[in-house]
Order: C-alpha cells, then sequence, then structure tokens
C-alpha cells in the first residue's frame, strides 16, 4: 500500500504539504505556510497536519516560507524527526525562518498596539512559533547533496536533484517498496526555468513512474528574461521622469539577488540613470552571504563572476539597510530612488511600511516581479482595486502598478510541458499530479498535456488521499 495524501499547495499556491504513507512509515513532502486571509490562514497553520501523523521524515525542496514555514509549528507539536534537505537549503532556512518568526512577533505588536489605540474591526494576534522553535527544528536538519542517495525510511530512499528555481531547491525522488510494490516518484517542489541568471537549469530524473509537479503558471508563457529587463529598465526611467519612487516587493531569497543582478547591468550600460537602490531587507543581506558559500548551484556564468574582482551584488548605489532607523528615513525621503524589500507577496515585512508612505501618490511606481497568491496584499494590487489594507488601515491605490512576471523563478506553461515529456521519455510515467497551482492554470495545463498524449492526470484538492498501488 502506497498512499498520497494532498494537504497544501493542492488548487492554491501556499501551505505545501503532501504526506506519502505506505504500511511501514509516512513521510512529509514540504511543510510550508499558507498565506492569504489572515483569519482562515492562521487557523490552517495552527492545525499543522491537522490531524495526529506520526511522522518517521519530512523532506524540504527549498527554503521558501510557502514551502518551510510551517516548520517551526511541527516541532512545537512534538516532532523530532530529521528534516532532509540540501545543504543550501538547511543554511538558507536559519535566516528565513528567524526572519518570519521576527515579522510575526513584529506585526503582532503592531497590530495588537493599533487595537489598544481604539482601531476598530481588528482582532488581536499570536505570533504562530517563536525563535526557540526554529532553532529546534533547524538542530533536525540533515544535508544531502544533489544525487546523493539516502536511505530516509522503511521501504524509501531518497534522492535530490536540481530544480533550478532558488539556491539550493531540489526535485526530491523517492524510490519507495511496499508489501512488494514498488514506485519511482518525484516531487518538483517548484521548478525553474531554463537559462535565468545565476542558477543552473533544473534536471530531468529518469525512471519515473509518479510526478507531482508544479502548475504555478500553467496557463501561461513568461517573457524572455531579455525584455523583461528592458521593460524594468523603461519603467525605471519614466518614474525618475516624474520625480517619482520605485518601491519592488520582492522574494528575499534569489528573486532580491536576480533583480539587483540585472540592475547593476542597467547601470553599467548607461540605460538608467544613476540614482540610489536601497535593499531594505536585513534577511536579503544574510542571504546574499550564503549564496557565495554554495558554488555548486550557480551556472558557470554566476560562478566566474561570484569568484572574480567583482560582485554581481554590489555596484556604486546600491545600499544594503539593516537598521530599522534608516528603514525609515527611505521610506519617508520623497527623493527617487529603488526600493528592494521583503516580503514578496506584500504580507508582512518592512515592505508595508514602503507601500504605505508611497501607494497614494502618482509619481511613484510599485513593480511585481513575483506570483501574488489568491487573497494576498500583493495580488490586490496587482488586480489594481482601488483601495487596499495596509496594517487595518484603508489606503487609495495612485501609484502606477508595473507587472513584470518575467523575472519569475517559476517555469511557465511550455517549461512545464517540456519537463513532464522529458520524465515520460526518460520512464515508465503512469501518473501526473498538478499541485501548487490555481485551478484556472491546472485545467488549462492539464488540457494541454492532453494534447500532448499524457493520459492520466490528476488535480488534487485540499484533502484528497489517493492510492498509488
Amino acid at each position: 500500500m502506497i498512499n498520497l495524501e494532498f494537504i497544501g499547495a493542492a488548487k492554491t499556491v501556499t501551505g505545501s504539504k503532501h504526506l506519502i504513507r505506505t504500511s511501514q512509515a509516512s513521510v512529509l513532502l514540504d511543510c510550508g505556510l499558507f498565506q492569504g486571509h489572515r483569519k482562515e490562514s492562521d487557523e490552517k497553520n495552527r492545525k499543522c497536519l491537522g490531524q495526529d501523523i506520526k511522522l518517521e521524515a519530512i523532506i524540504l525542496s527549498h527554503a521558501h516560507i510557502d514551502h518551510s514555514g510551517a516548520l517551526p509549528c511541527i516541532y512545537k507539536s512534538g516532532y523530532r524527526g530529521p528534516v532532509y534537505a540540501t545543504p543550501a537549503t538547511r543554511d538558507l532556512c536559519l535566516p528565513m525562518l528567524l526572519d518570519t518568526a521576527f515579522i510575526m512577533k513584529s506585526d503582532a505588536e503592531h497590530i495588537n498596539k493599533l487595537i489598544m489605540r481604539g482601531v476598530k474591526n481588528l482582532e488581536r494576534v499570536e505570533p504562530l512559533y517563536d525563535e526557540k522553535d526554529v532553532v529546534g527544528v533547524l538542530s533536525q536538519f540533515i544535508g544531502i547533496p544533489y544525487h546523493r542517495t539516502q536511505n530516509i525510511a522503511p521501504g524509501m530512499n531518497l534522492t535530490f536533484f536540481d530544480a533550478g528555481h532558488v539556491l539550493g531547491s531540489a526535485i526530491s525522488v523517492l524510490d519507495i517498496e511496499d508489501e512488494g510494490q514498488k514506485i519511482r516518484l518525484a516531487f518538483t517542489g517548484d521548478l525553474g526555468r531554463k537559462h535565468l541568471p545565476i542558477l543552473r537549469t533544473p534536471e530531468a530524473p529518469d525512471g519515473i513512474s509518479h510526478l507531482l509537479m508544479e502548475s504555478t503558471y500553467g496557463d501561461r508563457l513568461h517573457e524572455p528574461i531579455e525584455l523583461t529587463a528592458s521593460a524594468l529598465a523603461e519603467v525605471i526611467n519614466r518614474t525618475i521622469k516624474r520625480g517619482g519612487k520605485i518601491v519592488i516587493p520582492s522574494f528575499a531569497l534569489e528573486r532580491s539577488q536576480e533583480i539587483i543582478y540585472e540592475l547593476k547591468s542597467l547601470f553599467e550600460k548607461k540605460i538608467i540613470p544613476p540614482i540610489p537602490v536601497f535593499v531594505d531587507s536585513p534577511l536579503t543581506v544574510k542571504l546574499t552571504e550564503i549564496f557565495k558559500l554554495h558554488p555548486e548551484c550557480y551556472d558557470a556564468e554566476a560562478f566566474a563572476l561570484l569568484h572574480g574582482e567583482q560582485s554581481p551584488f554590489e555596484f556604486p548605489g546600491l545600499k544594503y539597510i539593516s537598521s530599522i532607523e534608516d528603514s525609515k528615513k527611505v521610506s519617508s525621503s520623497p527623493e527617487p530612488c529603488i526600493v528592494i524589500s521583503a516580503s514578496g507577496m506584500c504580507e508582512g515585512g518592512r515592505i508595508l511600511h514602503h507601500l504605505q508612505s508611497t501607494i497614494e501618490n502618482e509619481k511613484n511606481t510599485i513593480v511585481i516581479v513575483g506570483y501574488q497568491a489568491e487573497n494576498t496584499l500583493g495580488r490586490r494590487i496587482v488586480e489594481k482595486r482601488p483601495e487596499v489594507k495596509i496594517f487595518g488601515k484603508l489606503h487609495r491605490l495612485a501609484a502606477e502598478v508595473c507587472i513584470l512576471y518575467g523575472f519569475s523563478g517559476h517555469a511557465d506553461q511550455n517549461g512545464l510541458i517540456e519537463f513532464a515529456e522529458s520524465i515520460r521519455k526518460q520512464g515508465h510515467l503512469e501518473d501526473l499530479f498538478l499541485i501548487h497551482g490555481e485551478t484556472k492554470a491546472q485545467v488549462v495545463l492539464k488540457m494541454k498535456l492532453r494534447e500532448r498524449g499524457f493520459q492520466s492526470i490528476e488535480i488534487p484538492g485540499p484533502g484528497e488521499s489517493l492510492r498509488l498501488v
């Protein structure tokens, strides 16, 4: 008996959790936070797995919070087993999870102060976990390099392959044997794109019989990165011309480094004028340092740059900000500049303060460079709603909104189809499960895959359980 249960990232893009059960063991693929409506997400995250399940192991595809952010929750609830990840993912998770705990604490304190001052329609907030839970779960991590096979539970062997999405991201391949039945299952986590800066192209493991594939951009195509960089230059130039600020909500891991990488090129080629660039994220500073420790994840060009005389993450006019005081100065200054700040979906952190100070001024521009999940502030900005709520207060959306999905670290429709076809050519693919996508994107991708001869394609819903053999 080999069963697969879809707990999170099923017909949605957050809260990645998928449970594999055999007669001998239960193993969890990813342990991510749900993001969206504060109350609904909080309830889901506090339930963690939603039931009393004895786990032998957790496998982590990469360090993004929608894949790793609930690990301290599960530790807090009593889990003391191993968490398997690549060495880069292990190193990234410490600052990322500590930052998440800090943001939870800070946001809770801010909202609770507003309640004490008499602001209506707000509910008190308690952090999901604290720094002790983060340190505790990090002590359970076991780093496994790419292509090294490790037994993780009775009848289960794990091998990581490069997913090309963020530093250390992995496609998890499980060779499972139970009651005389054998399968070779691959879980993509988030699948990257070919020919992006810094990282290598995603690998396609062979011999796969069951594939869990993300589908975030299953209904659309990305522009080439070169065209996206040109579009970024255009929006920067026109915003500077009208005397405004450019605010870029960005994931601290990978997306921020890629934006910095592109800005350096635009400045050096004099495509945009020299103006201050502030990376207002202590986490991004820490993660950029970790990048330098893991050359095993770079493509050849990034490897040469990172070990040459000029870092791709440094240039004149670029300043990394850590202190709250400096952050406040940038937020309150009317001078034209570029601000890159987390979180990428505008659900917490310093980006909220920058948006609060710029969103009502038509001179300014908000540049969206990553996917925005349903019910997040970032999604409401993408939808260009007349008013959006920040820290419980409505603000008029007057700033220009520019959407540049070409910077996305996710494979687009063509990339997903090409990956699935590579898996099929190299093995005996029996079942394909579309996860980590909204229903519209999944339905379109399923139709495209059917046109190419894929037969057994499932779009599982949250809580659905399927028997594989």
